[in-house]
């Protein structure tokens, strides 16, 4: 009886988490697209394309609407993209790095890739800004509905919601986590409930489903044609987040989730939204709160809210995550990154990030003031990341899994067909307001390429000059110097050059100590290294040691942590007997040959204001020596 009734728990447990993960994958990674129905009609309708509210055009903007939902988000993303996992990561950097490892050998063909992969990150930044910006402004904007005059109350009320949002940012999303998935499950079979409230009254609607209608869109709107893919894509956003957030839940929970709740949920309000301009071509101005009995309107608003605040929160956090990808693998300085879980590696907090993004949302907010003077800036940056994200598959796909072309081309020339198109129908909003993210984006990939083509000159400068070990350990043997004891870590990016800053330390203090340690941090294109993998060590002989550490890029380089795996009598790190030797180099624009000048003057003050590597790597603050120099580039 016992054993019955422990095997039944296990089954129920078993089953219940799948079920949990399943909860918590709506709440995390369908924030953003499961928002959109709040202002993609509408848009679409009230908006400036001149899409007439009639039988015919509304069933064409449904058949699109579904069928870009099936296309790009079920078989695009469910099928093939999340297949693209790094050792279970996802996102925009973590793609990159696996098609660097897909391209080998072929430098220009790497090259490519990764100038891809920094494009769709740095538009991924502006997608950041606008994501919380147009989604509290438009679930707000429900208020003009329920009470008159309060129009010119919707922005302050929007600013108050996103500024408190970024405000609780380093607090952590722990806590309040565990509410998203109820809530967003909530949203979600609200919506459903609302689009067959709609549906019942006008089931013709259904027909729609039929992808002739879009077709017959296209042939009889000529004039618009490919224009009005530049609203239908706002039912698409967010989808690169199901990608993003693979990470935190795998492959299926998001997958089920998907196909499940969210797609059926989002077909049924979009069509019961169409139902309801059917029956009244006026509801055009608001079609997703006109679709709500008046009764349920202000429980609908405040909902609304809490979808957007968690749609913003998803996104905010997937820049957090992206950010110390891009830190770990080089393309960014270093920022100091705070946990805010003790539990969650992946929930992290960045004040550098968290407040240019704050900045950047109020400035969106305040200068376009509604969700529809936004939505016309909306789509640039979401159509190029999954631009970028097609091309880098194609490589993973062809290079990596090697797939037969014979059956992978066909699909991939489809996707990049799909998203060629919207993203050329979203290009003429970038004179339409949707120049910020652009500007946005190109200023963040020219950061990202100075820092990481900087990084690689000033080891170069550092490199001439450099002293060979052997040379250096051979030169000790004949003059021995003074030898203290404890062990000296020298941080390094050469591994057969002897650091500056021990040549620094001999010179001026005259000493070396007993144990000598050259150490390198290694980071690879995969997110975790295991333990077992972590170290690698070589003697030199006088005392001499070479330590090369290897971490993920979403890995936590603790050193003094790491450096207890190396269980060797010869070396003692323990923390009284350890001193850590920094080089801080100052770098000076000049006239040698490497990049522009105002490049160079541009790295060296990101130089200058990155985080050191003493806060990086976890380096205990009493055990720590910063030694400086002048490198001219």
């Amino acid at each position: 009886m016992g054993q019955a009734s422990s095997q039944a728990a296990g089954a129920e447990h078993s089953a219940a988490k799948p079920l949990s993960m399943l909860v918590a994958a709506v709440g995390v990674v369908y924030g953003d697209i499961g928002t959109s129905p709040l202002y993609t009609l509408k848009e679409v309708f009230s908006g400036a394309y001149g899409v007439p509210v009639n039988h015919d055009g509304v069933l064409g903007i449904l058949s699109l609407i579904f069928w870009s939902l099936i296309w790009v988000v079920s078989i695009k993303y469910m099928m093939f993209v999340l297949r693209a996992d790094n050792q279970g990561e996802g996102g925009i950097m973590a793609l990159t790095a696996l098609a660097r490892r897909a391209a080998g050998e072929r430098r220009k063909l790497r090259s490519l890739l990764v100038v891809c992969g920094l494009i769709g990150a740095a538009l991924f930044y502006g997608d950041s800004m606008i994501t919380p910006a147009i989604s509290v402004l438009s679930a707000i904007e429900g208020l003009g509905l329920a009470f008159d005059g309060i129009d010119h109350w919707v922005v302050p009320l929007s600013l108050v919601v996103l500024v408190g949002l970024f405000l609780i940012q380093s607090h952590g999303t722990a806590r309040i986590g565990i509410l998203f998935g109820p809530i967003m499950v909530t949203w979600f079979l609200v919506l459903g409930a609302l689009g067959i409230y709609g549906i019942s009254h006008y089931p013709e609607v259904l027909h729609a489903m039929n992808p002739i209608w879009a077709v017959r869109f296209f042939m009889v709107h000529t004039g618009m044609g490919v224009a009005i893919l530049g609203a239908v894509v706002l039912a698409l956003t967010g989808a690169e987040a199901l990608y993003a957030d693979m990470g935190h839940f795998g492959r299926k929970p998001i997958a089920r989730a998907w196909f499940l709740l969210v797609l059926p949920a989002l077909v049924l309000n979009y069509f019961g939204q169409g139902a309801l301009l059917l029956e009244n071509p006026e509801a055009a101005r608001n079609p997703f709160y006109l679709l709500a009995p008046s009764w349920a309107l202000i429980p609908l608003v405040g909902l609304s809210t809490l979808a957007t605040v968690i749609a913003s929160q998803a996104v905010i956090s997937g820049a957090f995550s992206l950010t110390r990808q891009a830190i770990q693998l080089g393309y960014i300085p270093r920022m100091y990154i705070q946990h805010t879980s003790s539990d969650e590696q992946g929930q992290i907090y960045i004040g550098a990030v968290n407040w240019s993004l704050m900045v950047g949302v109020v400035l969106l907010v305040l200068g376009f003031e509604s969700s529809g003077a936004l939505a016309s800036a909306y789509g640039v940056a979401v159509t190029g990341t999954m631009l970028m994200t097609t091309i880098l598959v194609s490589a993973v796909m062809l290079l990596l899994w090697k797939w037969p072309p014979i059956l992978a081309v066909p699909v991939l020339i489809g996707f990049l067909l799909v998203d060629g198109l919207y993203f050329a129908a979203n290009v003429p909003k970038i004179v339409q307001g949707g120049a910020f993210p652009v500007i946005a984006g190109i200023a963040l990939f020219v950061l990202m390429t100075t820092w990481k083509r900087g990084k690689q000159l000033l080891v170069e400068r550092l490199d001439e000059g450099a002293l060979p070990l052997p040379i250096f350990i051979s030169s000790i043997r004949v003059q021995p110097p003074h030898r203290v004891q404890g062990t000296a870590v020298f941080l390094t990016a050469r591994s057969d050059a002897v650091p500056h800053a021990l040549l620094h330390n001999l010179l001026h203090n005259q000493v070396l100590h007993e144990q000598v340690v050259l150490l390198t941090v290694v980071y690879e294109d995969i997110p975790r290294v295991p333990p077992s993998r972590r170290f690698e060590v070589e003697a030199h002989g006088e005392g001499f040691f070479r330590v090369i550490l290897h971490f993920g890029f979403t890995d936590e380089p603790d050193v003094p942590q790491a450096l207890k795996l190396c269980h060797l009598d010869d070396l003692d790190f323990s923390p009284m007997r350890t001193t850590y030797f920094l080089s801080r180099e100052t770098v000076i624009a000049s006239k040698l040959e490497g990049m522009a000048r105002w490049r160079e003057a541009l790295f060296a003050f990101m130089l200058k204001n990155a985080n050191g590597n003493l806060r990086f790597f976890n380096l205990p603050l009493n055990r720590v020596i910063e030694l400086g120099t002048q490198v001219e580039m």
